[in-house]
């Protein structure tokens, strides 16, 4: 039942049959192991696919990354993708991923805020300088909490638009949802928490076309 579960969820992100193939490996041996006992075996089989993906660099994992906590591993796009095609919290596949990673001694390493706002800007035609500026805006807007109880996520796309508003390629903020996978009314109640803060969250050798009090209020 559980490899069954496996192929439908990577039909649906289209995952070539290597990463289908490790992750039903990998999800054999920690069943038959007994790693991760009273938990689902469809979250189980999640985070096998999660950890299958990340091994296999396929068409879901992104270049340049860094070895991070373990703990924090799972709260990232990689992990939200996943997320959406299963049938289990977030929440529970994530703890089934670290019960793995601690007992197999397996290694991933996490997606970096710079690995997906390269994915996202180069899908909205962005080139360096809007990308480097998105990705300082939403470290800040993190570092700063100035947009608190919002998902990262929705603080990325708010970034995004805010960085495209100040330059001379605007998108919507229904574009950069489009891209992202947020809806615009979410980006923009994170960007009129950031907007306040505006002056602090650009890079201070970005290069302003639209002049930063001009810019959009919400």
């Amino acid at each position: 039942m559980a490899f069954r579960v496996i192929s439908d969820m990577a039909d649906k992100l289209n995952l070539p049959a290597s990463i289908v193939d490790r992750c039903n490996s990998l999800f054999k041996q920690v069943h038959e192991e007994k790693h991760v006992k009273g938990r689902s075996n469809d979250a189980v089989a999640a985070a096998c696919l999660y950890i299958a993906c990340r091994q296999e660099g396929g068409p879901r994992s992104f270049k340049g990354e860094r070895k991070h906590n373990t703990d924090c591993c799972f709260n990232v796009i990689y992990g939200l993708e996943i997320c959406a095609v299963s049938r289990h919290s977030k929440k529970e596949i994530g703890r089934c991923f670290k019960l793995i990673l601690r007992s197999l001694d397996t290694q991933v390493e996490t997606v970096t805020t710079g690995d997906f706002m390269s994915r996202f800007c180069s899908n909205l035609g962005f080139g360096p300088q809007i990308q480097k500026a998105a990705s300082h805006i939403a470290q800040k807007a993190t570092d700063l909490d100035v947009a608190p109880g919002r998902v990262y996520l929705s603080v990325a796309a708010a970034a995004i638009y805010m960085a495209s508003q100040a330059s001379d390629q605007k998108k919507t903020q229904k574009e950069v949802g489009d891209v992202v996978g947020v809806a615009d009314s979410t980006i923009r109640q994170s960007y009129r928490l950031m907007y306040p803060h505006r002056a602090k969250l650009f890079p201070k050798d970005f290069k302003f076309v639209v002049p930063i009090d001009d810019l959009p209020r919400h």
